[in-house]
């Protein structure tokens, strides 16, 4: 019995991994095809090859993304994309949702970005309880004359998605800065407390290393 327990845990640290990777690449995959659905049906790669090729929706994403982004970096571009944002602006539910959509994809993607600027210790979310959060700036506008000393503003993600969590504006002096890397904190945490900063998990293994 403790062979065969043995050998479960074993198969298990080896498929869960694979697994888990193959599914989100086939949901990744399977979705970037539907937009091969914007071109005509003449045109659609299965009506001219006559069979269905997986991942051909992929390239033409990067095709389109990289079109836009050549086209969005000359003057013309730049131009119809200001008219754009002006018109988006008009529109008052619109108005709203894009430009808080705007700011957040303009801090993640853009060059000069930086959503997660350090890991935090952070008491959440009662004192005496630890977690770990990501400083995104300092509070601005009219939140300074509320907020009496320095504060930080704190992203706490959840475990194990931490694309889930909560905002929340902590003063400094609470906020313990970490010596680890951003990439080494959110792996810390989405492996919850498992995978420690520093350490390499071997396919096979039961035990950091």
């Amino acid at each position: 019995m403790v062979k065969f327990r043995k050998w479960l845990l074993a198969g298990l640290l080896v498929l869960v991994p694979l697994i888990i990777t193959l599914w989100v690449l086939n949901w990744v995959v399977g979705t970037l095809d539907q937009t091969l659905r914007i071109l005509p049906s003449a045109w659609h790669p299965d009506t001219l090859l006559g069979f269905h090729i997986p991942g051909l929706g992929v390239i033409f994403a990067v095709v389109v993304v990289l079109a836009i982004g050549a086209m969005a970096s000359n003057f013309i571009g730049n131009q119809l994309l200001a008219w754009g944002n002006a018109l988006l602006q008009r529109i008052p539910v619109v108005r709203s949702v894009y430009s808080g959509v705007k700011q957040v994809s303009d801090t993640l993607f853009s060059e000069k970005g930086n959503a997660f600027r350090q890991a935090v210790l952070v008491q959440w979310p009662r004192p005496g309880m630890w977690t770990i959060g990501f400083v995104t700036g300092m509070p601005g506008g009219d939140l300074v004359n509320h907020l009496q000393g320095d504060y930080l503003s704190v992203f706490v993600p959840t475990t194990p998605n931490p694309t889930g969590g909560y905002f929340v504006m902590l003063p400094r002096a609470d906020c313990v800065v970490l010596s680890m890397s951003v990439d080494e904190a959110l792996t810390y945490v989405i492996s919850m407390g498992v995978i420690a900063p520093g350490t390499k998990v071997q396919i096979g293994s039961s035990d950091p290393t």
